[in-house]
């Protein structure tokens, strides 16, 4: 019989004091608490909100950078009202992305929601929505160029402007003789046909500043316009660049020398005024009958330019070449030949009728101004 007062042998369990017996369902009563359960599901959501959200970023980030749907490249205009989210409609109508919700989340997550800018852009073949949305927010927008020839008149620039169909608006008054400058420049669809031209005027201004101040200080003319109307009937002259030094010279020469400029394309101005061609060719009665820019019957200088100069005419007529030379005639190879005296030059004209019989050509027939100018008609 044991002893109840003897220890407990090693390794043996204690009995449970009478009243201290566990409860089995005490624990199960826990695990199903309201709070426990409660938190158990929010547990396995955010695991699953977790696994799910990052499935979905990473699928997104897979599209974000995966080639677009063109096949070919596409130029598509954003207009200046356009949100994120209108951005997102037009480019998936047009084509360019075939995930509208890839493009409004990266551009929320990139920040670049409040940077899209409105205009014309060109999208390559294949764009990703990171490069189209890399390419909007660049602002780099498709430009076009417009030349303008050198010695057109401020009418036919109108004309060529208005005939531009990515510029916008009218032109209320067409800008004064001489006032522009030829050139190429670049436009963005939607620019103002006036802001162009208002372009152009800045720019002529800029350039005859820097050619006046660099002027040779013997030139005959008093002011900058005096330079822009003698480097426009310059530039009617001749359409050999290597000439133009030469042909200001001329002219320059005969107004030292207080001697009409005798310039046919002065008196097709005053014939037309700038609205176009003369369509026929110079007549006696043309070059004999006075108008304010014919420089056959007047003194000196017309009393504006006869068209807009380029730069290369303008320099020319500011430094122009150091000669005696007088008169020149077209010498049959596309440029002229020049002379220091009306005997020289009538042989010059002598052999230019030459090359004309020769070739079979009538001198009537031959457009206004191509026979030669300065002398090709003599008055001296």
């Amino acid at each position: 019989m044991t002893d109840p007062t003897s220890p407990t042998p090693t390794g043996a369990a204690a009995p449970t004091p009478p009243g201290k017996e566990r409860d089995p369902h005490r624990a199960s009563r826990r695990a199903n608490h309201p709070l426990v359960v409660a938190g158990s599901m929010v547990f396995t959501l955010l695991i699953v909100a977790i696994v799910l959200g990052g499935g979905a970023l990473w699928i997104g980030k897979t599209r974000y950078y995966a080639p677009g749907p063109l096949a070919q490249e596409k130029a598509v205009i954003i207009p200046n009202d356009y949100g994120v989210m209108d951005i997102a409609d037009l480019l998936l109508k047009q084509g360019v992305i075939d995930d509208k919700w890839v493009f409004v989340g990266a551009a929320a997550g990139t920040r670049a929601s409040g940077k899209l800018k409105a205009g014309e852009y060109a999208f390559a073949a294949g764009s990703s929505i990171q490069q189209v949305l890399n390419t909007i927010v660049s602002g780099k927008v498709i430009e076009y160029v417009v030349t303008i020839p050198e010695g057109l008149t401020s009418d036919q620039i109108v004309e060529r402007v208005l005939a531009v169909e990515e510029l916008s608006g009218n032109v209320r008054q067409v800008p004064r003789e001489g006032s522009l400058m030829p050139d190429t420049y670049k436009i963005t669809r939607g620019t103002s046909r006036e802001d162009l031209l208002r372009r152009m005027a800045r720019t002529q201004d800029a350039t005859l500043k820097e050619i006046w101040e660099k002027r040779d200080p013997d030139l005959p003319l008093k002011s900058p316009q005096e330079l822009v109307i003698l480097a426009s009937i310059v530039e009617k002259e001749t359409g050999v660049p290597e000439e133009r030094a030469q042909v200001a010279s001329v002219f320059i020469n005969r107004l030292n020398k207080k001697m009409r400029l005798q310039s046919d394309p002065t008196i097709i101005y005053g014939l037309v005024r700038g609205k176009g061609r003369l369509e026929r060719p110079l007549t006696r009665t043309d070059i004999t009958t006075p108008t304010p820019f014919n420089t056959y019957t007047i003194p000196a200088l017309p009393p504006g330019p006869i068209g807009n100069p380029g730069r290369a005419s303008l320099e020319a007529t500011a430094r122009p070449a150091k000669s005696d030379n007088l008169y020149f005639v077209a010498d049959g190879t596309g440029g002229h030949a020049f002379a220091p005296t009306l005997d020289q030059h009538n042989k010059n004209v002598a052999r230019w009728r030459q090359i004309e019989r020769e070739r079979k050509v009538d001198p009537a027939a031959l457009p206004a101004g191509t026979s030669g100018t300065t002398g090709a008609t003599p008055v001296d």
